[in-house]
């Protein structure tokens, strides 16, 4: 088991001192971990739900899509266009393929469409970012027109900064079935910016059925948001979704500029997610937990909704290995972090667990002889932890996670990490 474990946490320490070598600077690891928990055992008292395993904190209104992108049926995002009259530089965009393509030529998202309707006839969600939409209002309208003719009874949102939303553009959204808009306000823009925003929420709140704000937190920004969640709240919105902070893998020099570090260990679980957001940013999730917890002791009535880094990928993980539930019977999916799941014990545990599974009726498992390891369903962990060597030791089973995979010719299971059961 040690080996193991060993073997793990060397691919951890190997994507570490990759990103230092180029200059990334990561926190120490767990910084801030007293406080968070500290955080965290104030919220639950004060009724905070604690969702996906505690990924995504929620009080008040939660939007149907932020329910949806962990849900069985599902959220997809898509873009017109990567063009954009901002020039944020933690921008996720330029994480993303083709990017240099896109921002010239515009988003292949009838393709998307396409395969999405192909893939999830149920769709429940589906969103429009960019880029700024609103740089090209009719292609807007007709994807969010198609996006309803092929998902009717989908919820159909869209992401705008807001400097261009005119009384028109809002009636035309509304018309075109859009059921909720999000307003990507930026804690550094300047304050007449920040106005005309508000502007645009009081407007937007007139047409669109829901009105939301969402915006990362960045550290060391405490006293200027609340201020502006209590000009949110004043403004009406329904919620605000409070994203962890991220490096997008770009524009490093503006993040060591501001004195920010990367949060140590940079993932849950080590895995090569495709979010485009990074690493998350060392700080900004006690900055938001902070602020969920003033805003509740304030009164405040929006909604309040921490989207961690981790949320998203949970997100992923789910699209991933909902199509592998009941697939393997070793394997099942674990509902907050929706991994696939399994018993695992190594080396010279092999045996005994080996024999305790047979005794147990346990007729599903998996033997690896190079590993050294032997693979069991969850349901016989308590069985194994019964066991013990003849010396009287116990065995130190593992609890493996799963990711299910899939290429043009078939679908594999790989684990990904160990954890103590």
């Amino acid at each position: 088991m040690k080996k193991a474990r060993i073997a793990y946490q060397e691919v951890e320490e190997r994507y570490i001192k990759a990103l230092e070598d180029k200059g990334l600077i990561f926190d120490e690891p767990h910084a801030h971990e007293g406080e968070r928990q500290a955080l965290l055992a104030s919220l639950k008292e004060k009724g905070v739900a604690f969702r996906n395993g505690g990924a995504s904190l929620s009080s008040g209104h939660l939007s149907r899509a932020c329910v949806e992108c962990t849900g069985v049926d599902g959220s997809e995002t898509f873009s017109t266009t990567f063009a954009c009259h901002r020039d944020c530089y933690f921008c996720f965009n330029r994480n993303q393929p083709d990017y240099e393509r896109f921002f010239r030529e515009g988003c292949p998202w009838e393709e998307g469409l396409d395969r999405c309707a192909s893939e999830n006839e149920t769709l429940a969600a589906v969103g429009l970012t960019g880029g700024e939409p609103l740089l090209n209002l009719d292609d807007s309208i007709r994807f969010l027109e198609e996006a309803h003719r092929r998902f009717p009874d989908a919820h159909l949102r869209m992401y705008t900064s807001g400097d261009l939303l005119t009384e028109e553009g809002a009636a035309r959204l509304a018309d075109a079935h859009l059921d909720e808009i999000r307003f990507s306000v930026k804690d550094d823009d300047p304050a007449s910016m920040q106005e005309k925003v508000l502007a645009a929420i009081h407007l937007a709140k007139r047409y669109i059925p829901s009105v939301m704000v969402e915006m990362p937190v960045i550290p060391g920004a405490e006293d200027h948001m609340k201020g502006l969640l209590r000009a949110f709240d004043e403004a009406g919105v329904d919620g605000i979704n409070l994203l962890e902070f991220c490096f997008p893998f770009c524009n490093w020099d503006e993040f060591e500029r501001r004195g920010f570090k990367l949060k140590c260990p940079p993932f849950e679980v080590m895995y090569d997610y495709g979010y485009s957001g990074g690493l998350a940013v060392s700080g900004s999730e006690v900055l938001i937990l902070k602020l969920m917890d003033w805003a509740l002791d304030e009164g405040l009535s929006l909604g309040l909704h921490y989207c961690s880094l981790e949320n998203k990928h949970r997100s992923e993980i789910r699209q991933k290995n909902e199509r592998a539930r009941g697939l393997h019977p070793c394997l099942t999916v674990d509902e907050d972090t929706f991994f696939l799941q399994a018993g695992k014990a190594f080396g010279q545990d092999v045996e005994p667990a080996k024999r305790e599974l047979e005794r147990a009726g346990c007729v599903d498992v998996m033997q690896d002889a190079e590993e050294e390891s032997i693979t069991f369903p969850l349901a016989y962990m308590d069985d194994v932890m019964r066991a013990s060597h003849e010396d009287g030791t116990p065995l130190e089973p593992q609890i493996a996670y799963f990711v299910y995979e899939t290429d043009e010719e078939s679908g594999y299971f790989i684990d990904v990490a160990i954890r103590d059961a």
